[in-house]
């Protein structure tokens, strides 16, 4: 059985070629696939030159953009159902070294647990993070690892990420505490915080103008994601993922009118979040 290793890439091409360095391409047992998706920009180009012609790294031009849809697409079409694990990653983080091995082992070695976490190695608030990932069971979406038996269960019921979800992290981490129930069939020990696997990403810079518009569209995605988690709690409390539709947008017109922005700071990205889930609605 074989490992799968899902890389998700949008406009990557300054990015993309650390990303593949920082992996173990090497692995005869695993096929790792990058997701192109919706890029204008040299990604492809670049990852296929990172790659270096190796068979077991397959780079995907995928014309839609959008991670949730790119994920269902690797989820439902592009993976066999044997694997034995898969690990998810952003295009835009380094991976460090012997993660995908730790990953794999802390699945194996916890048979009753549906996903595994990579700790964020850099920022100020990394520390932080890692111990409410332990305490939370969270997963961040730059590295994490599903068990094989839990994504060909996700197959088996077709359960799919609303295509417009900002952020896959938070729902695959709900319905693997939940083993695809309700939220009240929330198991914390289904999720592992796994110490030895790691990422490092960007971080914003007053040196590189182009992290801060970088910053600013992540705080109006970030706004959006609060209130697209909202809604995905309360189908998730009452219905669990068969609840779920295809798009949240052609629900937003049943939520926006309970929707305000929040205080200080935080308000001027929800009200930039809520006019795009007006316009999307």
């Amino acid at each position: 059985m074989t490992v799968a290793v899902a890389i998700f890439a949008h406009q990557e091409e300054r990015r993309i070629a650390s990303c593949l360095k920082s992996l173990p391409l090497d692995r005869a047992d695993t096929v790792y696939h990058v997701l192109v998706n919706g890029s204008t920009d040299a990604t492809v180009q670049r990852a296929r030159e990172a790659a270096g012609g190796r068979a077991n790294v397959i780079v995907h031009d995928i014309a839609a953009g959008g991670k949730s849809r790119t994920w269902n697409h690797m989820v439902h079409v592009l993976l066999s159902g044997g694997e034995r694990a898969v690990i998810f990653l952003d295009g835009d983080a380094q991976i460090i070294p012997g993660s995908i091995d730790a990953l794999i082992a802390d699945l194996a070695a916890h048979p009753h647990a549906n996903a595994a976490a990579g700790m964020p190695m850099n920022g100020r608030m990394a520390e932080t993070y890692r111990r409410n990932l332990a305490i939370e069971g969270g997963l961040f979406g730059d590295l994490y690892a599903l068990s094989g038996a839990f994504v060909a269960a996700i197959r088996a019921r077709g359960l799919r990420l609303p295509d417009d979800l900002i952020g896959d992290d938070g729902l695959v981490a709900a319905w693997a505490h939940t083993g695809l129930g309700r939220d009240t069939d929330w198991i914390h020990e289904n999720v592992l915080a796994c110490v030895d696997a790691g990422f490092l990403c960007e971080q914003v810079s007053l040196a590189r103008p182009s992290t801060w518009s970088m910053q600013y569209k992540r705080l109006i995605n970030y706004s959006v994601r609060f209130f697209q988690n909202r809604i995905v709690s309360d189908i998730m409390t009452r219905e669990g993922p068969c609840g779920l539709p295809q798009r949240l947008a052609s629900i937003y017109p049943q939520w926006l009118p309970r929707f305000r922005p929040r205080p200080g700071l935080t308000g001027w990205f929800d009200r930039k979040a809520l006019a795009r889930m007006r316009a999307a609605a």
